[in-house]
């Protein structure tokens, strides 16, 4: 704890994450309104009029569907996330145990993959299963899996030149046996910090699909939705824009900083 309270990078990050996360986890059990519900009658009216931070078009509460909207692009980053860097580990662990012709054959898929950008990855898998929350978690955690098998590679090759890495090999060891033993808690730190990281890069992809329409179909409130809808209405009513972009600034940042926080505080020369 100390050695947090002494960075104040990681402490804000820390923070400004765990308040989002608390409230997306809050609206799973409670919000103000009804998020899906429309109440014409109360449409546009600004912050403080009705509700807290007011209503959309349909006159449903910003509030509500800002928190509903942070489980919902939240979850669905997170289990990208998750699955890319499970996915994407494996294959820099096992690539870093085999190397020769794999490695190169392995490398270079990942960068014909690296190439697609999500957006597009999403359109792809949309036309044939349909946009929603499904297509979007498979088009990112698809672009995650070449960048943690490249950060995973390069931090367990360092650990295979290590000289009880070696020495182990020297006794006739099994390689995947060292892997999993020797190699992959040694660069666990390493993943920490880019799954925080690449969260932040997810969110903003998740928000860009949601905004295309590619990601959660409508009325689930989400992030870039209410981007979306709140572009007609950019003069007359700017918050419609202005909270959920906020919302995704203020993720991204948190998440920013807490991975550069855990990256400073889990490298071992700035602990000596």
């Amino acid at each position: 704890m100390r050695q947090i309270l002494r960075r104040p990078t990681l402490l804000a990050g820390l923070i400004i994450t765990a308040l989002l996360v608390s409230i997306a986890l809050l609206s799973l059990v409670w919000t103000p309104f009804a998020p899906t519900k429309m109440q014409i009658v109360h449409k546009l009216k600004p912050p403080l009029a009705h509700g807290l931070l007011g209503t959309d078009q349909f006159g449903r509460d910003m509030a509500s569907m800002l928190m509903v909207g942070a489980w919902n692009s939240l979850s669905t980053s997170f289990l990208a996330v998750a699955i890319g860097a499970t996915l994407g580990t494996l294959v820099g662990v096992t690539v870093a145990a085999i190397r020769g012709l794999t490695e190169t054959v392995v490398m270079r898929a990942c960068d014909i993959i690296f190439s697609i950008p999500p957006i597009l990855s999403a359109m792809l898998f949309g036309a044939f299963i349909g946009a929603g929350r499904f297509t979007a978690i498979i088009a990112i955690a698809v672009f995650m899996v070449p960048v943690f098998a490249r950060v995973t590679l390069s931090a367990a090759r360092q650990i295979w030149t290590r000289d009880y890495v070696m020495a182990a090999v020297s006794m006739g060891r099994n390689r995947a046996k060292i892997t999993y033993v020797h190699v992959l808690p040694n660069i666990t730190n390493q993943i920490l910090v880019q799954v925080t990281i690449q969260l932040g890069l997810a969110i903003l992809t998740e928000a860009g699909l949601s905004f295309l329409g590619l990601g959660m179909p409508p009325p689930t409130p989400t992030w870039g939705r209410m981007l979306s809808d709140s572009q007609t209405f950019m003069g007359q009513a700017p918050w419609l824009a202005l909270l959920p972009g906020s919302a995704i600034a203020l993720a991204v940042l948190g998440l920013n900083m807490l991975g550069d926080g855990l990256r400073d505080l889990l490298d071992p020369r700035d602990n000596v």
